[in-house]
Order: C-alpha cells, then sequence, then structure tokens
C-alpha cells in the first residue's frame, strides 16, 4: 500500500490544511516511510501472544470506598484567607 501526491491533496482538504508543492512532496515520502515501517510489523510472528490492553498486571488499583465523617465547617474555614458568614469567598471570574 502507498499513498499517493494526490492522496495527501485530498487528506490535507478534509483538514482544512495547506501544503506548498515541496511540503506536499515531503508529506507523501513521510507517509509511505510510516506505511512501509507499518508493513515490516505485519512480518512479525504473533502466533500464541496473547492480545495486551496494558502492561501492568494489576486488575483493580482503586481504593474500597469507605465511608468517613465530614471535616466540621468551622475547621474547614479555619485557615481559609477570606470567607463570609459559612462561605469560602472567593475572586469573581464571571463579568
Amino acid at each position: 500500500m502507498s499513498v499517493t501526491r494526490e492522496n495527501v491533496e485530498y487528506i490535507a482538504q478534509l483538514a482544512r490544511l495547506s501544503f506548498t508543492s515541496d511540503e506536499a512532496e515531503r508529506m507523501t515520502q513521510e507517509l509511505n516511510s510510516i506505511l512501509h515501517y507499518v508493513e515490516k510489523l505485519n512480518e512479525i510472528d504473533t502466533e500464541g501472544v496473547e492480545p495486551l490492553s496494558n502492561i501492568h498486571d494489576q486488575k483493580n488499583v482503586l481504593r474500597d470506598d469507605v465511608e468517613s465523617p465530614s471535616i466540621e465547617n468551622a475547621q474547614a474555614l479555619k485557615n481559609a484567607p477570606d470567607r463570609q458568614d459559612r462561605f469560602f469567598r472567593v475572586p469573581k471570574v464571571l463579568g
């Protein structure tokens, strides 16, 4: 399988890209180089190799969800730089 210059120009049009003549030629060569490499990978014998979705053999790395008491409002606001009543006060971000 190989890519022609017309293929590159068509893909560039779909992606709303514009290439000079030299750039289109270079892209054609680079894409053909990539496809040649992929063809080399297809030559590798993978008989008996199990598909792999992750290189680590861990099943579940998340901790169990354990209920715990909440922090008191006064304790949460203790180190707040600015507050109003029982809320954190922050700078306005919307106009």
